[in-house]
C-alpha cells in the first residue's frame, strides 16, 4: 500500500524523519525563493526589501514628531539660542570642566574631549558652584561650559549649559572607552576639525538637543584631517564614536575609531543657563509606559 503524503511536520511522531523532512521543505524552500529573486533580477525588477520588525522600526509616532521640511519647526530654529550658530555668526568656545578631586579616567576623558572639540580648554572645578562658573565663563566670552561629573571613580554625567542665556541639559553617561581601553593613542587624534554626524532625531526635543550638540563644535569641518564624530540616536540613548576614514584605494575605505566612546541618556532640558523652568524631565515609571514609545 502507498503511504500517505504528510503535510504537517508536527504530525510526524518520528524524530529523525521529522528533521529529515524539514532540511528537505527548508532547502526547498530556499531554491523556489533564490529562482524567483533571479527571476525578477532577469525582468528588471529587484525583490522588495523587508522591513524588519525592530522596536526602532515599530515605534509609536506621536504630535511632536518632525518632517524633513518642517516650515513652522525651520521659523522657530531661525530664532533659537542656536540660530546664531548655524547662520555662521560665531565660533564656538568652550570651557570644559569636571566636579571637585576628580580621578584619573574623568581627568583622562576630560582631555580626550579637549582634543576632539575644537577651541576648548580644560579647566580645573576649584570648588566653584556652577552658577559662578557660568557667570565667570560668559564674562571671558565663551560660548558653552561643559562639567564632566563622577561617581565610583567614572564618569557618570554630563551637563550642557549654552551660553549666555541656556539652554541646558543634563545627560547620564555610560559605557566610557577612553583611548587606553580601545588600545589607541589620544595623540593619534588630530588638531584638524571634525566632520560631525547627527543621526535619528526625529522629535522636536531631539532636534533642539541635536542642536545643542552639534553646536559644540566648528561649523567648518576640515575634511584634510579625515576625522568623523558621530552621535547616534537610538532609543533615546546617544552613542558617540569618533573615527578616522583611511583610503585604501580609490574605492576601497575604511573607519578606524580614535575613541573615546560613550553613551548619553537625556535626563532634563532647562530653559536657561542652570536656570530657569525645566523643558522637559525624564521620569521613567510615569513615561516608560510602553517599549516603542521614544522622546527623541
Amino acid at each position: 500500500p502507498q503511504m500517505p503524503i504528510i503535510s504537517d511536520l508536527n504530525d510526524i511522531q518520528n524524530k529523525i524523519f521529522r528533521q529529515q523532512k524539514y532540511k528537505q521543505l527548508k532547502g526547498k524552500m530556499k531554491k523556489e525563493k533564490k529562482l524567483e529573486k533571479a527571476k525578477l533580477k532577469k525582468d528588471g525588477n529587484e525583490a522588495p526589501k523587508r522591513v524588519p520588525h525592530t522596536i526602532e522600526s515599530l515605534r509609536e509616532k506621536d504630535e511632536t514628531m518632525v518632517e524633513e521640511e518642517d516650515e513652522e519647526l525651520e521659523q522657530e530654529e531661525a530664532t533659537d539660542a542656536y540660530a546664531n550658530y548655524y547662520t555662521k555668526e560665531y565660533e564656538p568656545k568652550i570651557i570644559i570642566s569636571c566636579s571637585d578631586n576628580p580621578h584619573k579616567k574623568s581627568i583622562s576623558f576630560i582631555r580626550e574631549l579637549c582634543r576632539i572639540i575644537p577651541n576648548s580648554e580644560p579647566r580645573w572645578r576649584k570648588r566653584s558652584s556652577i552658577k559662578k562658573m557660568v557667570k565667570n565663563a560668559t564674562a571671558k566670552g565663551f560660548t558653552d561650559l561643559i562639567v564632566v561629573n563622577e561617581d565610583r571613580r567614572e564618569p557618570n554625567g554630563l551637563l550642557v549649559i549654552h551660553l549666555p542665556d541656556g539652554p541646558t541639559a543634563l545627560f547620564r553617561v555610560s559605557n566610557v572607552k577612553i583611548c587606553k581601553d580601545l588600545r589607541r593613542d589620544f595623540k593619534e587624534i588630530t588638531s584638524h576639525r571634525p566632520e560631525v554626524l547627527l543621526n535619528h532625531f526625529k522629535t522636536r526635543l531631539g532636534r533642539l538637543v541635536a542642536r545643542m550638540l552639534g553646536a559644540l563644535f566648528h561649523y567648518e569641518p576640515q575634511f584634510k584631517g579625515r576625522r568623523v564624530c558621530t552621535l547616534h540616536n537610538q532609543r533615546d540613548y546617544i552613542f558617540f564614536r569618533h573615527h578616522r576614514y583611511e583610503f585604501k584605494s580609490s574605492e576601497k575605505v575604511a573607519l578606524r575609531e580614535l575613541g573615546p566612546r560613550f553613551t548619553l541618556r537625556l535626563q532634563w532640558l532647562q530653559q536657561g543657563a542652570f536656570d530657569g523652568d525645566y523643558e522637559w524631565a525624564l521620569k521613567r515609571h510615569d513615561m516608560e509606559t510602553s517599549r516603542r514609545k521614544f522622546f527623541l
